[in-house]
């Protein structure tokens, strides 16, 4: 019999986890079916009417109601990011598996207190960075494991959208200070985590957040302050030598789901963009001088776990195809697979201590260490 699961917000992301859960054994036959035990929402209303669209057993006003349940064994946490250091720790001191969706807290005592719970249940804890599960991103980091483009030198790493671009746009919760510091850990930590899994961790940066909005209409036909910053750079070093830079935008017109990667090494490059997610190109100095130059990758068969979806080339993955793969690699996690591909409390707490280091730099003004 497969593993309980429980989720708690049935929002966009507790969909995308439903999904996940609902497909994985589907599409990856290694693993038992999940059985979907109960879903916590905000009123008992909403989670009832949620957990029979989602296909839950049960549904509860009350998320407590789950780490009390003897049938969950694992809880997907899918709510607001200032909830996720209380849900987590409960859970994880009920002796459930987590798979919490980033960023991993507001805080960094509170991402701190998630690590050490998980490190006292010993229990499988990751956070739902799911672009690294992407075939071309496991291909680029096997293309710099293999030493094909040398030594890195410099990284570029980019995210933006433009859902918070319209200065018209009402005040929600995510520019509420409780939320975080706004693009820094609501965007940063994406292509951190992927700096995580391709290269390793930054030692020390500069930073520097902007809020191109000062106030925002409320629904009520007022203004309120906006709390945080819609944009954050830096300039960084990395424990294997190279210099970076990272730069996100959430109020960034035209771009709806842009993570850019420019990788240089000493014997060529890597490039990258989410939102050409089924495409990598790479420039190698090894090929012939008259026919140099960035060659289009196609994802494919050959780049794990594409066949698992589509037996043919071209086709194209999309987001909730690495959910699923994420989903997939959190049940090997659990099962005791070590080299599961995904970024667990320990990894996370490191984004996290970078997130907060660049917030310190922006206000201090100061390169700080990571």
């Amino acid at each position: 019999m497969g593993l309980g699961v429980g989720l708690i917000g049935s929002g966009y992301m507790g969909k995308c986890h439903t999904l996940a859960w609902t497909s994985v054994a589907t599409v990856f036959p290694d693993v038992e079916r999940p059985r979907l035990v109960a879903l916590a929402d905000a009123t008992p209303e909403l989670a009832q009417q949620q957990s029979q669209a989602f296909g839950f057993g049960r549904g509860t006003g009350d998320w407590r109601d789950l780490m009390a349940d003897p049938a969950i064994d694992v809880i997907s946490i899918a709510a607001p990011n200032q909830f996720h250091a209380e849900m987590a720790v409960a859970a994880l001191e009920a002796g459930k598996h987590i798979w919490c969706e980033k960023p991993m807290a507001t805080s960094l005592e509170d991402a701190t207190r998630m690590r050490d719970a998980a490190r006292q249940s010993g229990r499988t804890a990751i956070l739902g960075y799911n672009y690294i599960q992407n075939p071309m991103i496991r291909l680029a980091r096997a293309i710099i494991n293999e030493g094909r483009i040398g030594a890195v030198n410099h990284i570029r790493l980019e995210m933006d959208e433009d859902y918070m671009a319209d200065p018209a746009e009402p005040f929600y919760w995510k520019s509420e200070k409780g939320s975080g510091y706004g693009a820094l850990d609501d965007f940063a930590v994406h292509p951190l985590s992927i700096l995580s899994a391709l290269h390793g961790r930054i030692t020390s940066l500069v930073a520097d957040m902007a809020k191109p909005y000062e106030e925002r209409p409320t629904n009520d036909g007022g203004r309120r302050t906006v709390e945080n910053h819609d944009i954050a750079q830096a300039l960084f070093r990395t424990e294997m030598g190279a210099s970076g830079v990272l730069m996100v935008n959430r109020s960034a017109w035209g771009r709806k789901g842009r993570i850019a990667l420019q990788i240089f090494g000493s014997r060529g490059s890597i490039l990258f963009d989410q939102e050409r997610m089924n495409e990598l190109q790479l420039y190698s100095t090894e090929d012939p001088a008259a026919l140099q130059g960035y060659r289009t990758i196609l994802a494919a068969p050959e780049h794990a776990p594409y066949r698992q979806f589509i037996p043919a080339p071209g086709h194209g993955l999309g987001f909730n195809e690495l959910k699923v793969t994420e989903c997939h690699e959190l049940l090997q996690a659990i099962s005791g697979e070590h080299d599961a591909y995904v970024i667990d409390f320990e990894r996370g707490l490191q984004i996290e201590r970078t997130v907060h280091a660049a917030a310190r730099s922006a206000e201090g003004g100061m390169w700080v260490e990571v």
